[in-house]
């Protein structure tokens, strides 16, 4: 695989199980690439230890004054110089190459988990932790699988110089055989006392990341608050932690390297002393002497590689642990024995056994919760996304369950459109270009969904001049609008799809009550024969449901239309008005009639809706909450 290939095609089915189950599947998913850089690393490894020999023969040429030799020995260090060119060339590029090439198929394979996971995967991982896992994770992740087949290179390379010294010079070859794997094998104690400290400092710096994460997105309303200094005085603190950390991990690695510098020094030190003795009792030439100090200066440099592997795979193993966690997560938790199907897109009602909620087909069904937090899980199960701790079993789409379903089909027959959509960049037409049934054309979704007074300002905004609304930019995440405008292109956006199943939370939460009507009598046009469920609490769209659906304490506790469950239920009485227990038992007290409607009418009278609006045009004096 080179580099122009990227990305892979398919990046294979991971073994996450553990961090080091991971990287060992990484690696052998680059085995060819692996080799590669191990013979180019072998080629200048070996290059490098060959130098000593002829820095040997060249000095004892000279000492001979053998002119012949002294030539012998140029070309024998001219070779091992070319070699060290061109093997440390090649195993830049393979090395390179390798890192690279690993860090975009972890890239790949986390953003197929993210497009599968959706919205739940910041539900099950920490927001700081996706991003650390996303960005630095990656590199260390990579980092190790290019040094691996360095370290290789440069471990072969010492056992044959060991094993040459040892024949070539058997009086101080011993020495340096028995020396040099107490080099290699010195920091092996230290290793999991760095890692630790690694560990922590990497937990500190993601809880900072997370929390400058949160700040930035929460600026507008701790603008409001006043609440900027508090929030920069716990980033503060935060950050003052994670340098800490990284000083305590630094000092622990600074000993290591220290460790890697002093005792190579000592065996160089007792190689030339106990070789100079040698000499000087005539037992070795002087030739020998160099060659043998040569190449025990030139193993310092392998040896690096030694503490190299052990701070990548220290950083690696944990950061692949990491990245194995987010991997291993799946869309659902729900498994049985019926096995998959096959694409078809089935239809029918709409049922979540774990609530008791059917949504018909073809109807317009409004959902009321008390807790908005539990619509929401309750708007991502119905897409299919059910959380991780829910063992409950899946929604069903007429007879067959959204988990049997390939996640593809799944996400075609329920498209869910959460509380707080996102906008991508670019123009209107860009925005509204997705999977479709092709049968809602984008003008009547924006119409629907009352964007007049949207394509009015993007026209007002837009720099070619074209007068196109479909033409004009919207900026990254729609910021340049409102939350009103932004809330309806994204439901003009679900309209477009038009899928089997649309399930909307607060779609029109952020807009004023004629707009609210509007778009409510919209969506039921336009998504007439279509199965929709709106998760609401506005009388404006309740009552334009053709069934309403009370869910209290994760059950379905009430059906029927909004008027029906106005008069007959209590509970539901006080969730879609608003009021306190206390504030209905005063009214009980005071001979209140508990069951009148927020709209002010008894249950035997008509309560006052207000009348849709034939005209698009905002009214004037109107203005809707950002």
């Amino acid at each position: 695989m080179q580099i122009r290939d990227l990305p892979y095609p398919d990046p294979g089915r991971p073994d996450a199980r553990s961090g080091p189950r991971f990287l060992y599947w990484l690696g052998r998913r680059q085995l060819r690439g692996q080799l590669k850089s191990l013979s180019w690393g072998l080629l200048h490894q070996l290059g490098v230890a060959g130098l000593p020999l002829g820095a040997g023969l060249a000095v004892q040429a000279v000492v001979d004054r053998s002119g012949p030799r002294l030539a012998l020995a140029g070309a024998v260090i001219a070779l091992f110089g070319c070699a060290i060119t061109l093997g440390d060339t090649m195993l830049h590029r393979t090395a390179v190459t390798n890192w690279i090439t690993a860090a975009s198929r972890v890239q790949q394979l986390l953003a197929r988990k993210t497009a599968e996971l959706g919205s739940a995967l910041t539900r099950r991982v920490a927001a700081g932790e996706v991003v650390a896992v996303s960005t630095g994770d990656v590199e260390k992740i990579g980092w190790f699988v290019e040094a691996l087949s360095r370290f290789l290179a440069a471990a072969i390379a010492v056992v044959v110089v060991c094993v040459g010294l040892v024949l070539y010079l058997p009086s101080i070859g011993a020495v340096v055989a028995i020396g040099v794997p107490v080099l290699a094998l010195a920091v092996l104690p230290l290793l999991p006392r760095a890692t630790q400290r690694a560990d922590v400092q990497r937990e500190k710096a993601g809880r900072a990341t997370e929390l400058a994460a949160d700040t930035v997105a929460g600026l507008r309303v701790l603008r409001g608050i006043g609440g900027e200094d508090l929030f920069l005085t716990r980033y503060r603190e935060a950050s003052q932690e994670v340098r800490a950390a990284a000083v305590r991990s630094a000092r622990m690695w600074a000993l290591i390297s220290s460790i890697q510098v002093f005792l190579p020094g000592v065996l160089l030190i007792t190689v030339v002393w106990y070789g100079a003795v040698l000499a000087g009792e005539g037992r070795i030439s002087v030739g020998e002497l160099v060659t043998v100090y040569s190449a025990v200066t030139l193993l310092l440099f392998p040896l690096r590689h030694f503490e190299e592997i052990a701070m990548a795979y220290s950083f690696s193993r944990p950061s692949a642990t990491r990245a194995a966690r987010v991997l291993r997560l799946e869309r659902t938790s729900y498994e049985d024995e019926r096995g998959g199907l096959d694409d078809a897109r089935p239809t029918g009602d709409l049922f979540d056994p774990a609530t008791g909620l059917l949504a018909p087909a073809g109807r317009l069904t409004a959902v009321v919760c008390g807790d908005p937090d539990a619509a929401g899980r309750l708007a991502e199960r119905l897409g299919g996304h059910a959380a991780e701790e829910e063992k409950s079993a899946s929604v069903l789409l007429g007879p067959v369950a959204l988990d049997d379903l390939p996640l593809d089909a799944a996400r075609a027959s329920v498209l869910v459109q959460d509380k707080d959509p996102v906008l991508l960049s670019g123009t209107l037409t860009e925005l509204l270009e997705v999977p479709a049934s092709g049968e809602v054309k984008p003008l009547d979704a924006l119409d629907a969904a009352q964007c007049d007074d949207v394509l009015a300002a993007l026209v007002q905004a837009s720099v070619d001049g074209s007068g196109d609304p479909l033409r004009s930019r919207i900026t990254e995440r729609g910021r340049s609008l409102s939350g009103g405008q932004r809330q309806r292109l994204a439901l003009a956006r679900s309209l477009v799809a038009d899928p089997e199943v649309l399930v909307l939370d607060e779609p029109t939460s952020a807009v004023d009550s004629h707009t609210e009507a509007r778009i409510a009598e919209g969506v039921r046009r336009l998504r007439s024969g279509r199965t929709t469920v709106v998760f609401a609490s506005s009388p404006l769209l309740l009552d334009r449901a053709d069934t309403v659906v009370f869910v209290h304490d994760g059950k379905v506790a009430a059906v029927g239309t909004h008027r029906e469950l106005l008069r007959d239920d209590p509970r539901y009485l006080s969730v879609v008005t608003r009021r306190t227990d206390e504030e209905a038992e005063a009214e009980a007290e005071a001979g209140a009639v508990t069951d009148k409607g927020p709209d002010g009418t008894r249950p035997d009278e008509e309560p006052q809706v207000p009348t849709p609006l034939t005209t698009s045009e905002p009214l004037a004096g109107i203005e809707e909450t950002a």
